[in-house]
């Protein structure tokens, strides 16, 4: 996860992500994240709200805790317009040029700590102020995939 200021926790899953899951990454790591970086409660939650993410449980706990952080309501499974994927795909472009490559998981999750952490600190302030411009790409194409 990541805000205007700040680079979140990167989080290991080492199987497929469900409702359960993703409630636990919520409850151990946004709960705690969110009044950090957004000390005067403006934060706002963006997920893309692939199947786990619009579980019952999921979004039961996001009603439950509506009071610690808005909730920023996005279309649904449009993953291309949330500014993480574009963290997830630099990350991957990164690992594609280590030399030599990561050989065995430990290795991938070790090397992708590390370039989370090398991440320049104004990345995710440009992503954000692209915002603007991806709703609007984004109602151009009436909801449609777009270059983002």
């Amino acid at each position: 996860m990541c805000s205007w200021r700040d680079m979140g926790p990167l989080i290991r899953l080492e199987t497929t992500l469900t409702g359960d899951r993703y409630l636990s990454i919520l409850s151990d790591h946004l709960h705690s994240f969110m009044p950090i970086v957004h000390s005067d409660g403006l934060g706002q939650f963006q997920k893309d709200n692939a199947t786990p993410q619009a579980s019952r449980v999921a979004t039961k706990w996001l009603q439950e805790h509506s009071s610690d952080f808005r909730h920023f309501h996005w279309p649904p499974k449009s993953s291309e317009m949330n500014i993480i994927e574009d963290i997830r795909d630099a990350l991957l472009h990164a690992v594609e040029k280590r030399s030599p490559p990561p050989r065995t998981p430990m290795d991938m999750w070790s090397v992708m700590k590390d370039e989370w952490c090398e991440l320049p600190p104004r990345y995710p302030q440009t992503l954000v102020e692209s915002m603007p411009h991806r709703v609007a790409a984004l109602l151009c194409v009436r909801g449609s995939p777009t270059r983002y």
